[in-house]
Parts: C-alpha cells; structure tokens; sequence
C-alpha cells in the first residue's frame, strides 16, 4: 500500500502529454508486462541490477544450471567497476601496433591497429583483451533429492518465475520432487548486492544449501567472461568470519575485491571440496532463509542491508523510477501490433536502468556477459544514452558524462599522436580510456561528435551556467579536434572530411573513404552547437570552427540519391553496397537536416533504402534509426513498419532483450535505440507540429504519452 501511495503522489507531479483524459495509470501499464517464465528457457534468463551492477539467473532464482544458458542470456554477475589484467610479462606497449596511414592532405598519420604476425599480433592482442570485465562470482542453490542424487535442471517441476517490474522483484516458484520451493529475489539499487529468501522444507530438512564460485578472468571476445580450468591462477579466501556473516577476499593478478555474505538465522558456512567454491548450509527448524550477497571493489568490511531494508528500498526506488519520468500507453491503440510495440518499450526500459545507467558508457552486452572482452564503444554511447535524456531521466545519462572529462587526457594524445588539435574520442576502450587496437577503431569519427550532443541535452534541460562550465572543456576540445581534422581543399574551396576513414556503415576501405554523408552533417552539427556554446558563454566565435561550418562540402549526391560516401556511385545498383547500417538515413533522422539538405533528396534515399537493402546484415538499433528519419519526412506509417520490421535482428526476447544471432543473443542499443524513436514519434523534434507527430493519423493509433521531451 505505500508503495503505490508513492506512485500516486509522484505522479501527480509528472508531466503530462498529449493524451486525453486523466493521466496515465503507470502502475497497470508498467505490471502488464511483467515477465512470466513457466519453462527453462536459455534465452529467457531474468536479471537484477542498479546501472552499475547487474545479476542475472536461471529459473531457480540464483546461478544454479550456468552450463544450461551459458549460449544463450547467459548468468552474469558483473559491475562497472570490476575489470581484470593478464600480467603484461612481455611488456606490451601501444607503439609497437601503430602503422602510418596516408591522408587526403599527403602526410601520414599513425594508427593502432589489429596486427597478423609475430610479436605485433601478441602485442595488438593483449592490448584489445585487457582490461577485460570480470564475471564476479557464480551463486547458486545445491538441492538434493531423497536418493541423495543433486538436483538437475530437468527435475524442476510446475515452474512459474516472475519479474515485477513495479517492484523489482523476482520471484522463482517451482517443485523438486513435488515438494515447493520458493525464492524471493532484489537487486539492491545502491550497493552492488543482491537479497533473497528462500522458502522451502527443504530448507529444515537440510537438502538445500547456497553455494558461492568465483571465476578466474577470461579473454574471450564474446562469452561470460569466466575462467574454471586455472585455479592456481588466483585466490579467494575467508578473510572474516563470525556467526552470520563472511568476508571473502579475492585476488586476481593486480585485481582484489571482496564478496560479503551475511545472513539471518543459523547457517554453517564453509570452503568445499574443490578450490574457489564456497557452501552456506542453513541449519535449523526453520523452512525460511534469508541471505545478503554484497560485491564490492573498495573491500569495505560493512554491516549489510537484510532481506526485508533490500525489498523495502527497491519497492520504494523502482516506485520511483516508474512514476516519473516518461510514459507511453498504447492500450488505446486498435493496430494488432501495439501491444507487443508497448511490451518493447516497457521491458527496454527496465533493462537499460539497470544495465546502461552507470559511471561508464555500457558495453553492447550490458552487465550480462562480455562482448568485445566487456569494452565499451563509444560510437554506441548515443543508442546507449539519448533515451534518457527523452524520457526526462536526465540524470542518468549525466552519470556516465565525468567519465569523458576523466579520460581527456588519454583523448588527447591519441589526437597529438596524429597531428590533430583538442581530443580525439576512443572506439573501443575501457575505464582507463587506453584505445584498443582494432581494424575499425582509430578510422572511426562518427563517435567524435556525441559528447557535443550529450552536453547540449543536458542544456536543454538545465539551461544554466552551472552546466555551461561543467562540460565546456568536454566540448570546445571535440570541437577543437573536429576542426582540425576537416580538410581543407583548395582546389574546390571546400573541407572534407576524407581517407584514412571508416564510416558508420563499416563496409568501407579506410583508405579510400571520403565524406561520408552522416559525419558530415554530424561535424556541422557539432561544431555549430559548439560556437553556440560560446555565445552562451558570453564568448566570441572561434574562427576556425566557423571557417569549417561555412564552408564544409556538401552531403554527397547521385541521380537524386544521397550516397553513403563521395564516389560511391554504384551503391544503390550493387547490392554489395547495401549491407550493414544503412547510415544515409541518420542524416535527417538521429541529426536535424543541415543546412542545404534535400529532403525530396532524402525521401528519394529513404525509399530506395527501404525497398532495396538487405536488412539481414543490420544491427538492433537500425529499424529505430530508420524509423526516425520515416518520421521526419512524414512517412508516418513506414515509421511504425520499421519499428516492427519483422527480421532476425529486431526480435525482443521474452525478457525484453534484443536478440541478433547466436553470438550475440542481447543487444542493448537496440533497446535504447527503440526507447529513442518511439520518444521523439511521441513527442516530436525541434521544429515539428501536431500531436503524436510520428505515428500515423489512421486512427489505429491513439497513443498517450506524458513526461516525454522532444529531440533535436
């Protein structure tokens, strides 16, 4: 009851959209898509988590059957902060991976790339594998049949797992041999630690017991992100001990973090038989047992919330969460596809809480299971993180903005390195902003720009000086290196932006790749928002960036066609051109058209694009981005095709996780993509009129929305 007396009175403050009528009912709209699994499913395993910490289990509640969905969403216990290190015994270094590439100019820049051959490849390797992020432990339960036997995955019986999403809470009810068993479990929204109880008879009788197995680190592109074959590699050890709680101490290389576990009721906690795992045995009459499980880098040896301060917080927080912010109802809708449209939406935005909202940029994969060895790339940062600018959860995207001013540094030698002025934005990296060496990496730039976006969100909706001088730095040094980067022709008068260069659509040599149509118009948008930052300032225009923005070359065209880069003729005749992101449409869809944009031009790509490419070769977060240019040119029905374009890489699992294949089975820009076409479909953008400007006036689709900000 006070949870949902918080509601009430949170909403009544929320904002409130074009929808008619009274405001909209969060609580019914948000439990109507509580998830509900009735079978093992390795695709729909369930997760807690804070933006920084994440946990993530099976059917049973906890980690009990990794081996079951560990190629599918497999079992993850990760944070923010929890990354780990090979010894460099051979003393790796960043320079020995650089190779000189040609420019447009005719000097030579160097490049960390993936190298092929003798040392260079050890070396390129080791720098792209670590840090690599740490699956922090396995906890699972040990149950045992009245043979004695320990219980398998396939004697679960009459199982029903549910996450309310309200509240946070999932819970796992299921029979061993027909006898109940049930666990509560939450996800502690401050500290990185999970709470549970669990009921059962086989609690009192003895034949359930928790146990704790703690990884070594692995270097696998995409996997869990545990090691169990080198046990002699790394030590956890029981560094505290009393009657109801245990400190375990770990030590991987230079890596140390502590687990703490503490309890309610009496319990017997030992080492087992093999090295790195750990049993907690309840011992007593009781049917019921209640556990606290904290993971923390700074080895804090502190008292834990129990059980019920757990289940109380997160009831109170996720209340919280849901009330505010944005909200869209589409239960008015008569268009068969808008329920599982709202189901998207709602699930997306559970996950990218409790994955995406942390100090760092996320990895692709969130806190689940690694992908690139855990790194984030920050060319993803925008699906990652507009969304919560759009759903007035400002806060949350800012959370992850102090780390581009912490790694400046680190930017800004990878721009002197290459003769460049300001700072120049990592691909691929990790905490310490070291850049990894990749193929693609260092040729990409359309990630440059996003901190300049980013800043200019959080004016929007903080229109002050504090924010002005909080991220200046961040953006007149992107702009710095963005004006230095941009060519200048003499022979057409004109700047480029040219070779060496991989676009957004990847499919393209570096080498020969010349002004590729969406970092164009992303340079004018970010250095145009960067000189009105100056004017904010009460500063006077920097010459260079205005010389750039006057007099940048036009987006690149062909038989009225907007080609994805300059002398890419053949791209709409041959279909090994249309692959990968069909990019061209960000230009009037992610971005504002530019100035001299053609959108009878662009409706002309729009068309050619959604008729022709190959949308097997596309990402999760393409159908959003395609989406939001149909919206901008007023194709308001493709926009909701694209949206549920029925391909591979657009499936929404059971959970809410964007599938692509079987590497990678979750894919959150997809998820933040979505939350971001939907927003602006709703809300509209800078300069757009009518209600709901996005979604088609059929009159199938009467949505209602409240709290929502437009975009751009």
């Amino acid at each position: 009851m006070s949870v949902l007396l918080v509601a009430c009175s949170l909403l009544s403050c929320s904002g409130f959209g074009p929808g008619k009528g009274a405001a909209i009912d969060r609580f019914t709209l948000v439990s109507r898509h509580n998830v509900v699994i009735n079978e093992p499913d390795s695709l729909g395993a369930l997760s807690v988590g804070n933006g920084n910490f994440a946990f993530t289990v099976d059917v049973t509640g906890l980690q009990t059957f990794p081996g079951y969905y560990e190629n599918g969403i497999s079992l993850g216990t990760q944070s923010q902060w929890g990354w780990h290190s090979f010894p460099n015994a051979e003393n790796y270094e960043l320079s020995e991976v650089l190779d000189s590439f040609e420019t447009c100019s005719g000097r030579k820049w160097p490049v960390a790339v993936q190298q092929r051959e003798g040392r260079k490849a050890k070396t390129a390797y080791w720098l792209r594998a670590n840090p690599h992020r740490l699956h922090l432990g396995l906890i699972g339960l040990e149950m045992i049949k009245r043979n004695g036997e320990i219980v398998a995955i396939g004697d679960l019986q009459n199982i029903r797992q549910t996450l309310d999403l309200w509240t946070g809470a999932i819970t796992s009810e299921y029979e061993i041999e027909g006898v109940p068993v049930k666990l509560e479990l939450y996800g502690h929204q401050e500290f990185d630690m999970i709470s549970f109880r669990v009921q059962s008879s086989l609690v009192s009788e003895g034949r359930l017991k928790i146990s704790f197995r703690f990884p070594y680190g692995k270097d696998c592109h995409v996997c869990p992100g545990y090691d169990w074959t080198q046990p002699e590699k790394y030590q956890s050890r029981i560094a505290k001990q009393t009657d109801r709680l245990v400190l375990i101490q770990r030590t991987l290389d230079e890596t140390t973090y502590s687990v703490g576990v503490q309890w309610a009721g009496n319990g017997r906690f030992s080492a087992a038989d093999q090295p790195h795992k750990f049993m907690l045995a309840p011992a007593g009459s009781s049917d019921v047992f209640e556990c606290s499980v904290m993971f923390d880098g700074e080895n804090r040896d502190i008292t834990l919330p129990d059980f019920e301060t757990s289940k109380t917080e997160n009831r109170e927080k996720w209340a919280s969460f849901w009330s505010t912010g944005g909200a869209i109802d589409f239960s008015e809708c008569t268009d068969p596809r808008a329920a599982e449209l709202e189901r998207r939406v709602v699930l997306s935005q559970y996950l990218t809480r409790i994955q995406c909202a942390g100090m760092y940029p996320p990895q692709e994969t969130g806190l689940t299971f690694n992908s690139w060895y855990g790194k984030f790339h920050l060319e993803m940062h925008w699906w990652h993180g507009v969304h919560f600018a759009l759903w007035d959860r400002i806060g949350l995207l800012e959370k992850s903005m102090d780390w581009y001013r912490q790694v400046m540094p680190e930017a800004r030698l990878i721009a002197e390195r290459q003769g460049f002025d300001g700072v120049r934005w990592q691909k691929m990296t990790g905490p310490d902003g070291h850049s990894s060496p990749s193929s693609v990496g260092e040729f990409l730039i359309w990630q440059q720009p996003h901190p300049i976006y980013f800043a200019e969100l959080l004016y929007r909706q903080h229109p002050d000086r504090e924010t002005l001088e909080r991220y200046r730095e961040v953006v007149f040094q992107t702009a710095d290196f963005m004006a230095s980067f941009a060519h200048f022709d003499i022979t057409d008068g004109k700047y480029h932006l040219c070779h060496p260069i991989i676009p957004a659509q990847e499919i393209f040599p570096a080498s020969q790749t010349d002004d590729p149509p969406f970092e164009l118009a992303y340079w004018y948008y970010g250095l145009s928002t960067a000189q009105e930052w100056r004017r904010r300032l009460g500063m006077a225009p920097n010459e260079k960036w205005q010389d750039v923005i006057d007099k940048m070359t036009p987006l690149p065209a062909s038989e009225g066609l907007y080609l994805p880069a300059a002398g890419a003729l053949e791209a709409y005749a041959n279909i090994a051109f249309q692959k990968d992101h069909p990019i061209v449409t960000g230009v009037y869809g992610m971005l504002p058209g530019t100035p001299g944009l053609d959108t009878a031009m662009m409706a002309n790509t729009f068309r050619k694009i959604q008729d022709q490419w190959d949308w097997a070769s596309t990402w999760g977060w393409d159908y959003p981005m395609l989406a939001m240019c149909a919206a901008r040119l007023g194709y308001k029905e493709a926009a909701v095709d694209a949206l549920l374009m029925g391909v591979q890489k657009n499936t929404y699992l059971v959970n809410g996780h964007n599938y692509q294949d079987k590497r990678l089975r979750l894919y959150l820009p997809g998820n933040g993509g979505l939350l971001i076409a939907v927003a602006m479909m709703a809300a509209g953008w800078d300069g757009s009129t009518g209600q709901n400007p996005g979604f088609p006036d059929s009159g199938r689709w009467k949505v209602r929305w409240e709290g929502l900000k437009k975009m751009p």
